[in-house]
């Protein structure tokens, strides 16, 4: 569906514009369709991430098993993973790439509603409010990061139980293929819902949105850049004693595929053969590592999503406090675990991360217009990263790479 249906989003994407153009104030008569669009994503956000977080944390085979392999590299995918968010919203906060065009979004749907209760919130209600008091509240309220935290605990003592929940096991895991296929007809409809809420927008606010995309991309890819090249490669050099020209040479392959592909997973044969018979790492680390990474790690995706809710924060003239960011920061972490494996993850998690501090939704027919290229630039960072993550435990298990290799 990937290319066919990129296709068919770019042509809505043109023709959206066109519409909008022609009919301005008019073309609101297509709201409505790009509201039901939104409407189905909504639809199956809560079942999509509790039932994709649970297979996650199954996916592990036992608590007891993962023992100083698996801490390591969840120490890893949460220290690089939190490092890029930060980075993103550093960035997205001095380039403030929405900041000179207010744009009514709000106007389709209520304001958000944290808008003017904002000053009450602290870091410690946010941690709090981490942990539900009743699953089903949390659940009709939207309450993404209650969701997501019960989906976290819920799938580790399912894996916990280890031959009892079988069943359980696989029931829901056939629950996740159901949502899979419904956002895979859902997906197939988003030329629609891209072409009527393009139109409606252009037809709002004429060429004006088209000046913060473009500070918008470029704070996303600064970002990318920036944490592949201080933060990954930093890794590289101080953690690993590996050079990253010579990484990055011999992952090369690799790199081009996550690139064209747009895949963690559909590159995931060519990351473990160039990181298997390039690099010298073990079939045992890399056997862990890489399909691990390629399913939870998702440094780009994260950072992405970071940058995206700011922006169209930005957009609608909402000034985000720190709280609200990082209930962000925590929500762009945990939605890019709970995305793996989603087709057109970056999307439905967004829904996720704007649902989290109620920005509007709609916001999401701006960045829709550029994902396709961000979204080759974020998998290619997803996929160094879980390279990287190889060679970091690789070293840490003792493992040792050619001399001429580490640049020391």
């Amino acid at each position: 569906m990937g290319n066919k249906l990129t296709t068919q989003i770019l042509v809505a994407m043109v023709l959206g514009v066109v519409v909008g153009i022609l009919f301005r104030e008019s073309a609101a008569f297509l709201q409505p369709v790009g509201d039901v669009f939104i409407r189905l994503l909504k639809m199956i956000i809560v079942p999509l991430v509790f039932s994709s977080l649970v297979v996650g944390v199954v996916s592990l085979g036992s608590v007891q098993n993962l023992g100083r392999l698996g801490t390591r590299t969840f120490f890893y995918y949460l220290v690089t993973t939190i490092m890029a968010v930060l980075i993103g919203l550093i960035v997205v906060n001095f380039i403030k790439p929405g900041v000179d065009t207010v744009i009514d979004l709000s106007a389709f749907h209520s304001p958000p509603a944290f808008a003017s209760s904002s000053d009450s919130v602290t870091f410690l209600s946010v941690i709090i409010d981490i942990v539900p008091q009743n699953i089903i509240n949390a659940i009709s309220a939207e309450n993404m990061l209650g969701v997501i935290f019960f989906s976290i605990v819920f799938g580790s003592a399912l894996l916990s139980l280890s031959a009892k929940g079988e069943v359980l096991k696989s029931t829901i895991e056939d629950f996740n293929d159901v949502f899979l296929k419904i956002t895979d007809w859902i997906m197939k409809l988003s030329p629609i819902g891209v072409f009527a809420l393009l139109a409606a927008l252009v037809g709002q606010t004429g060429f004006s949105i088209f000046k913060p995309i473009a500070f918008y991309v470029a704070a996303v890819l600064l970002s990318l850049f920036i944490h592949l090249f201080f933060s990954l490669s930093g890794i590289l050099l101080v953690v690993v004693r590996y050079s990253p020209i010579t990484f990055f040479k011999k992952m090369f392959p690799a790199i081009a595929m996550a690139f064209s592909t747009d895949s963690s997973i559909a590159t995931l044969p060519v990351t473990m053969d160039c990181l298997e018979k390039n690099v010298g790492v073990s079939k045992k680390v890399v056997g862990f590592i890489t399909p691990l990474g390629a399913t939870v790690n998702m440094d780009g995706t994260a950072l992405y999503e970071a940058v995206a809710a700011v922006f169209i924060a930005q957009v609608v003239g909402i000034d985000l406090p720190i709280t609200q960011q990082l209930i962000i920061m925590i929500t762009a972490i945990l939605a890019s675990v709970g995305a793996a494996g989603i087709p057109s993850a970056g999307l439905v998690t967004m829904v996720i991360v704007l649902k989290s501090v109620n920005l509007p939704l709609e916001g999401i027919g701006i960045l829709l217009a550029v994902d396709r290229i961000l979204d080759m630039f974020r998998t290619t960072v997803n996929v160094i990263s879980d390279s990287c993550g190889a060679l970091v435990i690789a070293r840490f298990e003792g493992e040792q790479f050619g001399a001429d290799d580490t640049g020391f």
